[in-house]
């Protein structure tokens, strides 16, 4: 039996549409995720729900966008994908049409830093591409530059994008993106969200270089506790 060309990145791409659907990350058919290994990348296809698909379903694709394996074909944001591919290293890529992000990407030019984890994306914010329709190289070379320096855009209008070095890491970056989109919409609701400066910024990426170290001790001895008393946990 001849074992399927990028199986298990596949099979990745069907577990983590699976969860992009649970998360509420896409609705319908809307989002596409691919995984890069070589000169080779697996992508979902066009117009199948990705809590739906099958390993076989998935096409594969050289880097240059020819069709290698598959029966469907690839989706319509193919393009952006392959562009992500050519101009960082990235071996994974998730776009999604989850609620905030797409709110914030409607509205706004940039989401700001309102919390600190904004720093995991690469930057201080995510910036918006400028609109473009979907699937074509517009979009593609507007992203690009969006996400120049950055794991995460957004995409005016649309959507976001985010990427890593493995899929599960870029399916993390995007639940992170529209966590911080919810925070600010929902900040927004409340009155005029506080945007941390650059020195805060700056600050954090100290501490997350230098942490503090805890010596280890003796374990103290408590004698006011019961044998059977649960301890206290602080995380």
């Amino acid at each position: 039996m001849i074992r399927m060309l990028m199986a298990e990145q596949r099979e990745l791409l069907c577990e983590y549409g699976r969860r992009a659907v649970d998360l509420g990350l896409v609705i319908g058919t809307a989002g596409n995720l691919s995984v890069r290994a070589g000169d080779l990348v697996a992508i979902t296809p066009a117009g199948v729900a990705l809590d739906r698909m099958t390993p076989e379903d998935c096409p594969v694709l050289d880097v240059a966008g020819r069709l290698v394996s598959g029966e469907r074909q690839p989706s319509s944001e193919t393009p952006m994908h392959l562009s992500v591919y050519a101009s960082t290293d990235a071996r994974a890529v998730v776009h999604t049409h989850s609620v905030f992000g797409t709110v914030v990407a409607t509205t706004m030019r940039e989401l700001p830093a309102v919390h600190y984890n904004i720093l995991l994306l690469g930057g201080e914010t995510v910036r918006v591409a400028e609109y473009a329709t979907y699937g074509t190289a517009e979009l593609a070379a507007n992203m690009r530059q969006a996400m120049a320096d950055r794991r995460a855009a957004l995409l005016a209008n649309h959507g976001g994008v985010t990427i890593g070095p493995d899929l599960d890491s870029a399916f993390e970056a995007a639940r992170l993106l529209e966590w911080l989109c919810e925070v600010y919409v929902r900040a927004k609701a409340v009155g005029e969200p506080r945007v941390l400066t650059h020195e805060q910024l700056a600050a954090v990426r100290e501490r997350a270089a230098n942490p503090p170290a805890f010596p280890r001790g003796e374990r103290p001895v408590s004698t006011s506790r019961t044998p059977d008393a649960p301890e206290a946990c602080d995380g």
